[in-house]
Formats: C-alpha cells, sequence, structure tokens
C-alpha cells in the first residue's frame, strides 16, 4: 500500500495520519489487515516503535482494533466524528486525443464496453451467446491442459510467435478445409484474441479515414464501433431473408463488406450460392475486400451448409474469422483470422504490435484437441443436443404462440428471433418486462440495427437451458405476450 509522511511533526504522528487517511479515502476498508509493525517502519522508513505508537493512537481513537496472534485491523464502523477526507482534484478538463481516440469515444457508450447482454437473473433466461457449459468436455480439455503445463520446457513458456503456437495453426488449416471448405496454408491462419481483434486489425489495416464499409442491418454492435474508430464510412444495408442485397452495393468507395452469410447475425438469413458469388465478383470488381465472420457456422441443423466465401474466393479478396467462444467458452480467448496471403505479414506484423502473441498452453493444448479428434467429437455430441434443444423449442413456440408469431433463424446457430405480429417495434420493452413478470428473459433485436425494426423482435438463445426450461420457459413467454396484447378496456 501507498503511504506517505506529510512531514510536519512528530513522526509517530506523521505515521498515524498516513494510516488514518488511507481508512478514510477507502483505500484501507473495513475490516482490512494494517501493515505490520515492521512492514510499516520498513515501507516509511522509521523505527518501529514508532510505528507501534501510530497504530495505537488508531486503536485509541476507535479507527482500529487489535485481535491478539492476529494483528492489527480497520475497525468495521469508524468513530461518528470522523469524515472522509476529501481527494483534491485538478479541475476537470477534456483531454486531447489523437483522431482514433476521439472517433472511438464520440462512437462508444458511456460507462465503458460490455459485448454480453446482462444476465436478466430469471428462472428462463433466454441469453443468447451463451455455450452449453455442461456439455463442454470439461474432463478432456483438464487433462490436455495440465499435461501441457507439466512438460512445459522453458520455450513453451516464452512469448510466442504473434501469429501463433505453429501447431495450432496447423491444426485448425486442417479443420477449417474438412468442416467449412476453407482453402489455406497454416501460414495464412492467425490466433487472435477472439474475433473482435480480428475484425480490429482488419479494419485498421484495411480502412483509412473516409474509406467507405458496408455492413448488414442489423449486425453486431462491436462490429459498427470498430469500423467507426477507424473513421470508415459506414453503409448499412438492410438484409432480406437472403442476407446482404449484394445488388445495392455501392460501385466505388467502399473497402470492405462485413457480412455473416451462414447465419447472419441476427435475423439468421443464409446467403445462397448466387448471392456469395455476386458479392466475391462485387470485391474483385471494386478493389475491395470482405470480412466473413462465421461465428457459429458449426452449428447448423438443416440440410449441408453451403461452402465458406473464403473457400469459393479465387482473388484472394476474403478475410475469414472465427471463434471458439461459442463451441467452447468465452474465456479461452481463442479465435482464428485467415487472411489472404499477400497480406500475411502485415497482419503479423500488426498482431505483434498489438500484443506479443496469444496464451501459448491453451494454444498447444487446443492444437492436441483437434489433432486427436476430440474437438470434432465434442461438435458431433454438441451439434445433437442443440439440435434437441432446437426441437423443442419450435414445438414449444408453435403450440403455444403459434400464429402470433414468425421465427426466423432457426435452421442454425444457437438463436432464434421470434417476430410478434401486429407489435410495433417500440413494443417489445414492454414484452420484456411483462416476460420478466412471468420469470423470463428476452431480448430485443432493437439494438442490433442501425434503423429501427417495423415490428417488434425478441432475441431467444436456447444454448444454454435444458429441454424442461425451454418448453416451460416459451408457455410463461406465450402468458406473458397474450397477457401485453389483450386490448386494454
Amino acid at each position: 500500500m501507498w503511504l506517505e509522511l506529510d512531514g510536519e511533526g512528530a513522526l509517530h504522528r506523521q505515521a498515524y495520519r498516513a494510516l488514518r487517511s488511507a481508512i478514510l479515502a477507502g483505500r484501507l476498508g473495513a475490516g482490512s489487515r494494517l501493515p505490520s509493525s515492521r512492514g510499516l517502519a520498513r515501507e516509511l522508513g522509521i523505527a518501529r516503535n514508532t510505528a507501534i505508537a501510530a497504530c495505537e493512537q488508531l486503536v485509541a481513537e476507535g479507527y482500529a482494533v487489535t485481535r491478539h496472534g492476529a494483528g492489527t485491523f480497520v475497525a468495521e464502523r469508524l468513530p461518528e466524528t470522523a469524515a472522509r477526507a476529501p481527494r483534491a482534484r485538478a479541475p476537470r478538463r477534456r483531454v486531447r486525443l489523437s483522431s482514433h481516440g476521439e472517433r472511438l469515444r464520440r462512437a462508444a457508450p458511456r460507462g465503458g464496453l460490455s459485448w454480453n447482454p446482462p444476465r436478466a437473473q430469471l428462472p428462463y433466461d433466454f441469453r443468447y451467446g451463451e455455450p452449453a457449459y455442461p456439455d463442454l468436455p470439461y474432463a478432456t480439455w483438464c487433462r490436455l491442459l495440465a499435461r501441457h503445463a507439466r512438460r512445459a520446457t522453458r520455450r513453451d513458456l516464452d512469448y510466442g510467435p504473434p501469429g501463433g503456437a505453429p501447431e495450432l495453426r496447423e491444426a485448425l488449416a486442417g479443420y477449417l478445409a474438412r468442416a467449412r471448405g476453407v482453402d489455406c496454408e497454416p501460414a495464412q491462419v492467425l490466433v487472435v484474441q477472439g474475433s473482435q481483434q480480428a475484425i480490429d486489425l482488419s479494419a485498421r489495416l484495411l480502412l483509412d479515414p473516409g474509406d467507405g464499409a458496408v455492413i448488414e442491418d442489423p449486425h453486431y454492435p462491436a462490429l459498427r464501433l470498430a469500423l467507426a474508430a477507424a473513421g470508415a464510412e459506414i453503409v448499412a444495408l438492410p438484409v432480406d431473408g437472403e442476407g446482404l442485397p449484394v445488388e445495392r452495393l455501392p460501385e466505388r468507395g467502399a473497402r470492405l463488406a462485413c457480412v455473416t452469410p451462414s447465419h447472419q447475425f441476427p435475423t439468421g438469413a443464409v446467403m445462397p450460392l448466387a448471392r456469395r458469388l455476386a458479392l466475391l465478383a462485387w470485391a474483385r470488381d471494386a478493389d475491395a475486400f470482405v470480412l466473413e465472420d462465421d461465428y457459429d457456422s458449426e452449428f447448423r441443423y438443416d440440410g449441408r451448409p453451403l461452402e465458406s466465401l473464403q473457400g469459393l474466393d479465387r482473388d484472394e479478396r476474403v478475410l475469414y474469422v472465427g471463434t471458439m467462444s461459442k463451441v467452447l467458452f468465452p474465456s479461452l480467448r481463442i479465435g482464428y483470422l485467415v487472411v489472404p496471403e499477400p497480406l500475411v505479414d502485415v497482419f503479423l506484423a500488426a498482431k505483434a504490435v498489438a500484443d506479443t502473441g496469444s496464451a501459448g498452453l491453451e494454444q498447444r493444448a487446443l492444437a492436441e484437441l483437434i489433432a486427436d479428434g476430440s474437438f470434432e467429437r465434442h461438435l458431433r455430441r454438441a451439434r445433437s443436443r442443440h439440435g434437441a434443444r432446437r426441437r423443442a423449442l419450435v414445438e414449444a413456440i408453435g403450440e403455444h404462440l403459434g400464429d402470433a408469431v414468425e421465427v426466423t433463424g432457426a435452421n442454425a446457430g444457437l438463436h432464434v428471433v421470434l417476430w410478434v405480429r401486429g407489435a410495433p417495434a417500440e413494443r417489445a420493452a414492454e414484452l420484456r418486462q411483462r416476460a420478466a413478470d412471468f420469470g423470463v428473459g428476452v431480448y430485443s433485436v432493437r439494438p442490433f440495427y442501425r434503423r429501427a425494426p417495423g415490428r417488434a423482435g425478441l432475441l431467444l438463445g436456447y444454448g444454454s437451458l435444458d429441454l424442461d426450461a425451454i418448453r416451460e420457459g416459451v408457455r410463461r413467454l406465450a402468458s406473458a405476450i397474450e397477457a401485453s396484447l389483450r386490448p386494454r378496456r
């Protein structure tokens, strides 16, 4: 703890005032242990008896209490005469930032950023973006992580290459080729701190201030923030039932188009092959790039998934983004970015500037999880279990809500959007509150739109709920919607 003598009067009074100020300012909270007399003497450069005298004065005035054999602690209740020491502050002034910092300050919401919605703290919480933690291969993961920790050499514990552990880049290249038709060499795979870092790197390296960047509307808000911070002129094109309307892309001026073609977020639209090929042709002709966010392509339930845009690309225009947050767990903070071969060196340099590499032990454990087949076995089990959750959800919606709603996005992913017929977009907040009154947590789609949709939409994630909870949650949600839409007398 930082303590400083004020230079006025006897040393034991100076030490006493330093401790008292720390208590009143909250740096030493109620019940926390004071430094030992030896430690206090060493830190302040005073005699131990002087430190003891200071602590005894605190005890005498009620700021501290002694516990036999344990030490001296801040009193749980301070003397009534104690006043919080005011903290001297310089007059607040506006801090001058770089142009990038100013753009970020304007675009970022007050109070900081959080990519997850706050938990509803309700019995039936259809919170989206959360994996099914009980389904994780936790025992296998712990065994692999422990093995790599036990066997770690000095090289393993040193800084790793900015692009990621070579064995993980090789394992990911093989997995993506098998699962998504991605055509790349391991050197083109960059291991990043989740998909958000991949988006930020792409925006900073491909866009100058004033360059056009096309996004889907609705979209992931953190994508828009990264593009705004880069100074892009953002063009938000409303999606239809097949995703981004390629025919409305600007012929010139746009340097980047950001899409979620395999399961549009959050509507769930899937971009057909003809539109994918048209998007690639646009990128070639406009001298632009496409950022393909394949955030949950592992979970598709109806039909064979379409080949990734990256696998169709013959002009080195697609940057492919994926993450382990949905298939394993978010705190792992491992994602991947597949870049065209001409961009590899500059992306590696930018990654090295941003950080000094991702966590090495976790990378090597994940590489083994993929290489020995455990990862894809986990995906098959997870796909089956999520498919059962999806069926339970859709069946319950049909049984309890019927024609009162329209469901989109149910053929893939871990969420659906429930469009409430006859309810304008501004009713979504009321519907959420009424659902909460029935013990159900649901989430409006409005925050994902730049322009408000024409009707109320609720986003329901089902990945972390069991079948009984899904059925009961939908039954209660139906009662809540019925009560909210009932004509008022």
